[in-house]
């Protein structure tokens, strides 16, 4: 029996994984790299060990670091998680020399399916080895991982070389390895859609197929919105899914926990891999068969047998994915402190964060998972819909809005989802819609916590004034002191109900409204809405030169367009640089058509957001160009 479980991962897994293990009665060993060492997971176990550094590749992916950290902390298992060497066939054969138990799959089915390459060749399907204008679009995606990383669409064959390298980079810093592959493209303008099948496997050869997850909505190849089962399946076509992921199971010896992916057009299925791990979208599937898939796994690494049939499903389940992250700005990284946290009651919150944590550069962006479970698919969705919406979430830039957007979308409501909802509706789904009111209850809040008692005049104060940059825009906030308190000095029929630090009531003609507002220095959030406060007298010198290219987020700059430097004629949308950041790399295009003028951004270069990496004059434009505005 397992008595103690190190936990080779970090962030909302491996709190998930120490939670199912203290159910079980288990110990559990964190590791934490230097950016993590307070993080939750390290708190919510018994004890930990430290990862010296702060890169994954000097961290989380050193197997030989995890397995010295197990054997120093008398650990007889290890759990890998999912990212990281979940799926690495060598840390699992590490694990295993070290006389410690692996909680996951065979090394040998590892290296049959965790390579995309080699998973294909045993499902018989060959990979592109040579792209030609006819085989327009394909995907390059990386052998060795997942969730999105390392992956491209290509449209153009003269893009090809370029994401190629891209690509490489980019899984070799997550995965540490840089193979990649090329497959056709059969993403949302072909009317794809993303499903997979949850299967578990025991060492008695028992096999569960445990329904279906629907994953279509996603961002730069990563899930952002998924579900069990899938909607709209024929049952025809769920009995082929399952058979398929079974048969890839039993080809490989699998045992474990895992999930066979398929690309759904119509009433075909075309087998796309199989993640020998943990997906992170697990919990709608335990939430509609009623399992603890952790627990599962602790079970078959014990030798337990499955029972003959899964238990039924029951109910539908949707999870919606909390990123750190701007949607409506290329979907960039945003990080800083969580100041506060909170999710209503009636849904299921994995996450690794608590209030007053940081979000760094290092890891993956993701926040938090919020998942809904109901007896209908309507019902789950309104119930998430509804839980975004009214949680406080504090802190940098998040999805959340987006989130609930789409969850009330049509075709998301009707089921009628595909890969490419997102190329076809960000614009309209990302358009600020800004509380009007928030200005108002962000000023009475701070006035209630700045006024001052006694010293009342017989004569009418006059009106206080505030101001607040609200999505890029700047907004008045107009109210006065009188001697029955404050009381909005607006046009419309607006009355103070009740004013305090925390909480604003407002009777908008009639109708009371409560805002909840939590300040932090000079941001302040009233509800989902997010207010900077501006100064009385705005600095003169903090005005930036028209074309001044900034860093959007915290990174390294990991390389420069040949032969970029001062004086050069660029065009908007031209990348000039690349930034990594949260294991992503992000190009920086030109803002606008002109001559460059300054380029302060040098490769290896370590930039904090807002960090000024380039010029751009529009006045200078090439001869023949009109200036982009």
């Amino acid at each position: 029996m397992i008595s103690t479980v190190l936990v080779a991962n970090r962030g909302e897994i491996a709190c998930r994984i120490a939670r199912t293990c203290g159910e079980l009665g288990i110990r559990t060993v964190a590791v934490h790299s230097d950016a993590d060492a307070n993080a939750l997971h390290v708190r919510g176990a018994d004890e930990s060990v430290r990862l010296p550094g702060a890169a994954p590749a000097d961290t989380y992916l050193r197997g030989d670091l995890l397995v010295k950290a197990a054997l120093a902390a008398g650990a007889d298992a290890v759990h890998p998680g999912y990212g990281f060497l979940s799926e690495n066939a060598g840390f699992a054969r590490a694990v295993q020399d070290a006389g410690l138990v692996w909680i996951g799959p065979p090394p040998e089915a590892i290296e049959a399916m965790a390579s995309k390459t080699r998973a294909k060749e045993l499902m018989g399907i060959a990979p592109l080895h040579e792209v030609t204008e006819a085989d327009l679009p394909v995907l390059v995606k990386a052998a060795a991982g997942g969730g999105g990383r390392g992956m491209r669409v290509v449209r153009e064959l003269a893009d090809l070389d370029a994401e190629l390298a891209a690509a490489r980079a980019e899984a070799a810093s997550a995965f540490g390895d840089g193979e990649v592959f090329v497959e056709p493209y059969l993403g949302g303008d072909a009317g794809g859609r993303h499903v997979e099948v949850q299967v578990l496997a025991d060492t008695h050869g028992t096999v569960w197929a445990l329904g279906t997850r629907d994953c279509s909505l996603q961002r730069r190849h990563q899930k952002v919105i998924e579900e069990s089962p899938a909607p709209g399946l024929t049952a025809e076509l769920t009995a082929e899914l399952h058979a398929l992921a079974v048969r890839a199971a039993r080809a490989v010896g699998y045992t474990g926990a895992g999930t066979v992916e398929f690309l759904v057009a119509g009433d075909r299925a075309h087998f796309l891999e199989m993640n020998t791990r943990l997906q992170v979208e697990h919990p709608v599937t335990e939430a509609v068969f009623g399992l603890d898939l952790v627990a599962e796994q602790i079970r078959v690494a014990e030798g337990h047998r499955l029972d003959g049939d899964p238990p039924p499903a029951r109910g539908h389940a949707v999870e919606a994915r909390l990123y750190a992250e701007d949607p409506a700005h290329d979907w960039a990284p945003q990080t800083g402190r969580l100041h506060r946290l909170a999710v209503p009651g009636g849904v299921r919150l994995d996450t690794g964060f608590t209030d007053g944590d940081d979000i760094g550069v290092h890891y993956d962006p993701m926040i938090a998972k919020v998942v809904a479970h109901a007896p209908t698919r309507a019902e789950a969705v309104r119930t998430l819909a509804s839980a975004l919406e009214r949680a406080a979430i504090h802190g940098p830039v998040t999805n959340r809005d987006l989130l609930v957007r789409s969850l009330r979308h049509p075709e998301f409501a009707e089921g009628r989802m595909d890969t490419g909802f997102y190329d076809r509706h960000l614009p309209a789904l990302t358009e600020p819609a800004p509380d009007p009111y928030a200005p108002l209850a962000a000023a009475l809040a701070d006035a209630h916590g700045r006024s001052r008692f006694g010293g009342w005049r017989n004569l009418p104060s006059q009106p206080q004034v505030k101001r607040y940059a609200v999505a890029g825009e700047e907004h008045e906030a107009r109210y006065r002191h009188t001697r029955d308190g404050l009381a909005a000095d607006t046009a419309g029929g607006v009355q103070v109900v009740h004013a305090e630090a925390g909480l604003v009531v407002l009777d908008v003609d009639g109708v009371r409204r409560r805002f909840e507002v939590g300040r932090y220095g000079d941001r302040v959030w009233v509800n989902g809405t997010a207010l900077t406060a501006l100064p009385r007298f705005p600095d003169p010198t903090a005005q930036l030169a028209p074309g001044s290219l900034l860093a959007p987020m915290p990174g390294t700059v990991v390389r420069v367009a040949d032969g970029l430097a001062a004086g050069a004629s660029v065009r908007a949308g031209e990348p000039l640089l690349w930034l990594e950041a949260m294991k992503m790399q992000h190009r920086i295009s030109a803002p606008v058509t002109g001559t460059l003028t300054a380029l302060h951004a040098t490769e290896g270069q370590q930039v904090e957001v807002g960090a000024l990496l380039a010029v751009v004059d529009p006045a200078r434009a090439p001869a023949g160009d009109t200036p982009s505005t």
